[in-house]
């Protein structure tokens, strides 16, 4: 080969590694790009990475698979000194137009105070602790911090869980 081909090959094959690495199309990372937004449903930990997933993207179709179909709601009503609670379908309607109204949400799961496994692992108690800001239209900021206590269900230990009975226990 003379000198004057080696500029050209050396040319030829520079082009063909330039060509074979398109910056706008990387190649693919191993594992689930959405693994830090989706939490794995069939742990505790998934459901309450879901949960706030859901809360802080507003999006209700994240929101209602969290639920099971005989969800309950139930707050004590400082004001009337009166326990209330709401079912599945009341608490998909209030979620809605909290997620249609606010701007931002952001929730904040503190520490597990207590967590008991019922029924073989179908179901568990879980109370945790929580910070939620809340930003509406118009500028106000709610702020509120306390206890839930969900009561998780599933149907079998490989299925994800589903919040069946959500106690509020906050004081606000």
């Amino acid at each position: 080969m003379t000198t004057s081909h080696v500029p050209l090959t050396l040319l030829l094959s520079m082009t063909l590694v330039v060509a074979a690495c398109n910056p706008f199309a990387p190649a693919l990372e191993e594992g689930d790009p959405f693994g830090d937004l989706l939490g794995d449903p069939t742990t505790i930990e998934g459901f309450f990475t879901n949960f706030r997933n859901a809360y802080e993207l507003r999006d209700a179709s994240l929101y209602e698979p969290l639920l099971d179909s005989a969800f309950v709601f139930q707050y004590y009503d400082f004001d009337t000194q009166i326990e209330r609670q709401w079912n599945f379908g009341q608490e998909l309607e209030s979620t809605r137009r909290l997620f249609q109204n606010a701007n931002l949400i952001r929730l904040n799961w503190n520490q597990i105070i207590s967590q008991d496994v019922l029924d073989a692992g179908l179901q568990s108690r879980v109370i945790r602790s929580f910070n939620l800001t809340i930003s509406l239209e118009g500028s106000d900021v709610f702020r509120t911090d306390g206890n839930v206590n969900f009561l998780l269900a599933r149907p079998d230990t490989a299925a994800a869980w589903q919040l069946r009975q959500w106690r509020d226990e906050s004081e606000l």
